[in-house]
């Protein structure tokens, strides 16, 4: 028991920092991993807070961090800097699995059990699975292996757990706004939460590559905005393609997991309004044409 609390403990370290990540490295039997590839992963593309994936602003902090820190403070500990951060989150996971296996009283066990399910619940499976998904997808092998230990570790954690009554809060509130404009859809494509999608500065490049545009680097927000100015058809079909491969691979995750359900009803909701704007271009450039 101890050493699957010490696993956890190790794989969300790995997020930290390189010099976290490179002590870890030998007991979990990965390749070290440098510090570009680090920033590359960590830093640059999948930043390993829940707030970017569950909060309704796509980004660091706000309201998903703040709905983590209310967790720390309802299990009685002060919240760290960065509360909703992977290492963080796996290290209180572990606490309390740790603090429950060495309490000797039954009712004390039994509410510690309960906090760490709630937390896997609501703070950790809603964004890992499709997280990991876009770690993988940047294609660096070192944290591509990382990503497979951590997905196999959780998805132990999950076929221990009793079943759900509910859908986690942060996906129960999240916003479907109506998108009116291309400007609108810059908002959706960069939150998760709201689009079903992860598109990280990598896989805009890549995708600027696909459509034959020019990539402007800088935030993903600009980057993509940049690409609408360039040719609104082609992003909205590369985009749609995304939420296609995105919606699929939650699919095959979705049998018996609602959670995975949701996230790949967003998804198709996504593609149906990529879909909706192409059309309407197409559209106005044959009426500009008659």
């Amino acid at each position: 028991m101890t050493q699957r609390w010490e696993l956890l403990r190790a794989l969300g370290a790995v997020a930290d920092s390189p010099a976290a990540a490179r002590a870890v490295a030998a007991p979990l039997g990965l390749d070290l991993v440098s510090d570009d590839e680090h920033t590359e992963a960590f830093v640059l593309n999948c930043p390993p807070y829940a707030a970017v994936y569950l909060g309704p602003e796509g980004a660091l902090g706000g309201e998903g961090a703040d709905r983590a820190a209310g967790f720390w403070r309802a299990v009685g500990l002060t919240p760290p800097a960065e509360p909703d951060h992977l290492t963080a989150l796996l290290a209180l996971y572990a606490h309390l699995g740790e603090a429950a296996a060495e309490t000797g009283r039954p009712a004390t066990g039994d509410a510690l059990t309960r906090a760490r399910l709630s937390l896997f619940r609501e703070h950790l499976w809603p964004w890992l699975p499709g997280y990991l998904d876009a770690v993988t997808d940047l294609g660096l092998p070192l944290l591509a292996g990382w990503a497979g230990l951590i997905r196999r570790a959780v998805a132990a954690e999950v076929a221990g757990q009793p079943a759900w009554p509910a859908l986690p809060l942060a996906l129960r509130a999240a916003r479907a706004d109506p998108v009116v404009g291309l400007g609108d859809l810059v908002g959706l494509l960069t939150t998760p939460v709201r689009s079903g999608i992860i598109l990280t500065r990598r896989q805009l490049a890549a995708g600027a590559g696909e459509a034959g545009l020019g990539h402007r680097i800088g935030e993903r927000r600009f980057a993509l905005r940049a690409l609408f100015s360039q040719d609104p058809e082609a992003t909205l079909a590369w985009t749609a393609a995304e939420a296609a491969r995105w919606q699929d691979r939650h699919l095959r995750r979705a049998v018996g997991d609602d959670v995975a359900g949701w996230w790949a009803g967003r998804a198709a909701r996504t593609g149906a309004l990529l879909r909706e704007h192409r059309g309407r271009l197409d559209a106005d450039a044959a009426g500009a044409r008659y």
